[in-house]
């Protein structure tokens, strides 16, 4: 089971993994798990079957990672797994380390990759296929391409970074400018790759468990847990559990939008049984890792229980322009590079993985005009609803 690196978007699920097959975790150079894996040298060979593999220390992206180069029976060089240190059409970010060792800068990192590029990457076939762990939409690169492989003659006629006549601080500009704050759970994350994990088995087992809506209260409460609201935006605006945020169910079935949420919990997160799926059903695999806690009968049983319940108004198009003559804020949440594009006249950007550190205070565009306290919220389909007055204290309607 080869790592390219210890990653920070999702959990690998290597644990699981090699308790149910009995294979060993593989690691590059540098890297140093909690748990019993191999750490390989660089330039050393492994045997799968008739082919080979070969272990290229990449380090840029992190410290440990790491490039595998597939060599077939025959001797040939067929293709290379480089994780996330080459994309197609861009590289891997260089700024997630710091944040789990304070003294590895993404200028260092942006150097370390700037040479792995070179000198171990560039020099390689033009006809190998390059097979990245990511694809446009993920949060470790800026401008991934939608494809998921291609060549690596390609790639360097073609992708930014690879550009042979680019010195290493013109490199680290353009690969630095532009960048988005990674999600807040990253760090966390990294530490549960690197140090083990909860085996899915058990958080399944626990998710199984529907709860009433007293136990859920509860729960909730001990654990400052937050709470997702999986129905559709209709049907959360007409009632919902107060302090809850909703996901639209193709939001929630995607899980990524879970991991922008705003929670001071790091252990439990509270996710509610919509009415498109029974209220009993577990969560689905990949999302079994947030969901501790379900609902038992859903929003209606919670209503039904005489539990506390909030509304919120959702307007028109056409009602948002006539609100729109009246002048007042409005926050755009979607990412800066969607505002960018094209927005409407006078909003302010607030990108959802920002918007958690506007909570309970004004924007500064809105302490610059006190009359501000009755915002409107754009947004794309598929993004959260994140209610607009939890971001200014003021009502979203009129």
């Amino acid at each position: 089971m080869l790592e390219t690196h210890f990653h920070a978007d999702s959990l690998s699920g290597h644990l699981d993994l090699a308790k149910k097959t009995g294979a060993t975790i593989v690691y590059g150079p540098t890297a140093k798990p909690g748990f019993e894996a191999m750490v390989a040298n660089d330039g050393q060979e492994l045997n799968v079957g008739k082919a080979r593999i070969r272990v290229i220390h990449t380090p840029g992206h992190t410290l440990e990672s790491t490039t595998y180069l597939l060599i077939d029976e025959s001797g040939k060089e067929k293709c290379i797994f480089t994780g996330d240190t080459l994309f197609i059409g861009d590289v891997g970010r260089p700024d997630l380390a710091q944040h789990v060792i304070a003294d590895l800068t993404e200028d260092k990192l942006a150097g370390m990759l700037y040479d792995s590029l070179r000198n171990k990457i560039m020099p390689l076939s033009d006809d190998l296929i390059v097979y990245p762990n990511h694809g446009a939409g993920s949060a470790c690169g800026k401008m991934m391409s939608k494809e998921t492989q291609d060549t690596l003659g390609h790639q360097k006629r073609t992708n930014y970074a690879l550009r042979p006549n680019m010195t290493k601080e013109e490199f680290k500009k353009e690969l630095l400018t532009g960048l988005m704050p990674p999600p807040g759970y990253f760090p966390q994350n990294v530490l549960m790759n690197i140090k083990g994990y909860e085996s899915l088995d058990t958080v399944m087992e626990r998710a199984r468990v529907a709860h009433s809506p007293e136990a859920f209260e509860a729960a909730a409460a001990a654990h400052e847990a937050l709470i997702i609201d999986a129905r559709s935006a209709g049907d959360f605006a007409k009632g919902f559990i107060p302090g809850s945020i909703n996901l639209g169910w193709m939001a929630a079935s995607r899980c990524g939008w879970v991991r922008w949420c705003p929670t001071s919990s790091s252990t439990s997160a509270g996710y509610r049984s919509g009415q498109r799926r029974g209220s009993h059903d577990p969560p689905e695999p990949h999302r079994a890792r947030w969901a501790r806690r379900l609902l038992k009968g859903g929003f209606d049983a919670w209503k039904a229980a005489g539990k506390p319940v909030d509304t919120v108004a959702r307007i028109s198009a056409e009602e948002f322009a006539a609100r729109y003559s009246l002048k007042p804020m409005v926050i755009d949440v979607r990412k800066k590079s969607e505002f960018e594009a094209e927005h409407v006249v006078g909003a302010v950007n607030i990108p959802l993985n920002e918007l958690n550190n506007h909570l309970g205070s004004r924007t500064p565009a809105c302490r610059a005009r006190p009359s501000c306290n009755r915002p409107l919220c754009c947004k794309r389909a598929d993004v959260p609803d994140l209610i607009a007055r939890r971001a200014t204290g003021g009502s979203p309607s009129p």
